[in-house]
């Protein structure tokens, strides 16, 4: 999937104009992209238009408009965007009650490394980068990850055949989910385009 190029993103006005229309279809493009599992967690599986979404939105809610800054945007979410044969996920850790939030994340350290996916029965372990300020005794409530999968794995998912199960593997927690058929659809569409 190709990277976000400078040329699509508009200035923040002409966004306003689009931004009911857009906002609304890539939410509803996101919806089946979107897999709860467990009590507190999610991921939501990354596409162009998502990446799209999150930098006009980005510029707009920070009001960004100088050249410089816009770029910085795009380059730090085009991490986001899939490459060739890989699956891109947000990870959040969703805890609402505060104190509970603080001592699952000590209790999760590591989380970041114990996601993958199960393609008919082959893993493919998600990984990203550490973030600004990581704590090894400690996990973050949200990570970008990326799991590239093997040809075959692709082609399983592109043609409709796989089972693909979410795979959460920590010493204090395993969680699995198999993915649905719409979720599955959006991936092989993105598998397809890339």
């Amino acid at each position: 999937m190709r990277p976000i190029e400078r040329g699509e993103i508009l200035p923040i006005g002409d966004y306003e104009a689009i931004r009911p229309h857009f906002r609304a279809r890539v939410i509803a493009e996101k919806r089946p992209r979107r897999v709860e599992f467990g009590e507190h967690f999610a991921v939501l599986f990354e596409n162009r238009d998502s990446v799209l979404l999150q930098i006009q939105e980005m510029l707009r809610t920070e009001r960004i408009t100088a050249e410089p800054a816009i770029l910085h945007e795009i380059s730090t979410y085009n991490d986001l965007v899939p490459g060739p044969r890989q699956l891109s996920v947000t990870m959040f850790v969703q805890i609402p009650d505060r104190e509970l939030r603080e001592r699952m994340l000590v209790e999760l350290a590591g989380l970041e490394d114990s996601l993958g996916f199960e393609v008919d029965g082959e893993l493919f372990p998600a990984r990203g980068p550490r973030p600004a300020g990581w704590i090894a005794e400690r996990t973050t409530a949200v990570h970008y990850l990326k799991a590239t999968l093997s040809e075959s794995a692709v082609a399983a998912i592109v043609g409709g055949a796989a089972t693909v199960v979410l795979r959460l593997e920590h010493p204090r927690l395993s969680l699995r989910a198999e993915l649905g058929r719409a979720t599955l659809r959006a991936l092989a569409e993105d598998l397809a385009a890339s």
